[in-house]
């Protein structure tokens, strides 16, 4: 019974927020939310929604390929609503299964970006000295280069020292990583800051003399109070990650054609695209423009509603 009266309490806050009030008096936040949401729940509903299973070969007819969509061509055949392209996939399973893949790699970057960064901020941060300096140029220098350029190199060395074959194999686990380690800066950075003014503070002091260690310190105590700028990076993040995926793959360095995301698809429609094929490649793009848009602008609102001098 009490767990029902928090609840219900907790609900009767969080309508009452600021922070929801914010959200439900934009329009444009309201419209990005549901847009993100209804595009994660297809994509991840992709085994039960999807009209065909496009990359298993045995499903697979070359009869059936570049068919065109249902509603620009007479020709189109409704199995296929957004046509096919010329091996004979589905073109609307492609993009679900893509998406889905696309968001994975996307989210779990992120998830990799934050610990990493979260942790070496934390450290910098509290720490200070000599650790501090080390851990601020190595990411300085790494600012120097773009993000994409990190991310190259990162699986440009793994190609090096494993097989071609092997390198398909853990090709979402190296995108991921290089992502993720492209990433970290922002988080590292943000997290410095803020710890250097949470760590002067009573409730840091008073711990320390009570005998806490520092990891117990900046893990309970500080964490909490610098974890709203690391929310909306992380926002912001997943879209350029999603991005920087798609750019990567689009290049033909991401991942395999056996494992394709929307940037995957993407490149092997724009082989075919002179020939006048078009739908393989533009449904794809409108797919990834419209998810990068609405994350984006969902990570807008939030660094907005979080900032307490627009409140």
């Amino acid at each position: 019974m009490a767990s029902r009266v928090a609840f219900a309490q907790w609900l009767h806050h969080a309508a009452d927020s600021d922070i929801w009030w914010s959200f439900k008096s934009s329009a444009t936040t309201v419209v990005a939310a549901v847009v993100t949401f209804l595009i994660i729940a297809m994509a991840f509903l992709a085994p039960v929604i999807a009209p065909h299973t496009p990359f298993d070969p045995g499903t697979l007819s070359l009869s059936d390929g570049l068919k065109p969509p249902v509603l620009v061509s007479p020709d189109g055949d409704w199995s296929f609503p957004l046509g096919t392209d010329d091996q004979g996939r589905d073109v609307l399973s492609s993009i679900l299964y893509g998406t889905r893949l696309s968001l994975i790699v996307g989210f779990s970057s992120v998830v990799v970006a934050m610990v990493l960064g979260i942790a070496l901020g934390l450290i910098s941060g509290y720490f200070g000295g000599t650790i501090d300096a080390v851990i601020m140029r190595i990411a300085d220098i790494q600012l120097t280069f773009p993000a994409i350029l990190v991310a190259l190199l990162i699986d440009g060395l793994v190609r090096g020292l494993i097989s071609s074959e092997r390198h398909d194999e853990i090709a979402t686990f190296v995108i991921i990583g290089a992502i993720g380690l492209s990433f970290w800066v922002q988080y590292a950075r943000t997290v410095r800051g803020s710890v250097l003014v949470e760590k002067n503070k009573e409730y840091v002091q008073a711990a320390r003399v009570i005998g806490l260690s520092p990891a117990v310190i900046m893990v309970r105590h500080v964490l909490p109070n610098v974890t709203g700028p690391v929310l909306v990076i992380a926002t912001i993040n997943l879209g350029l990650a999603i991005i920087t995926e798609a750019t990567l793959s689009f290049l033909g360095v991401g991942l395999p054609s056996t494992q394709p995301s929307l940037g995957t698809l993407i490149r092997l429609g724009n082989d075919l695209l002179q020939s006048g094929e078009w739908w393989i490649v533009v449904f794809p793009g409108i797919t990834l423009a419209a998810l990068v848009l609405a994350v984006n602008l969902l990570g807008d609102w939030l660094r907005d509603a979080l900032n307490p001098k627009l409140r």
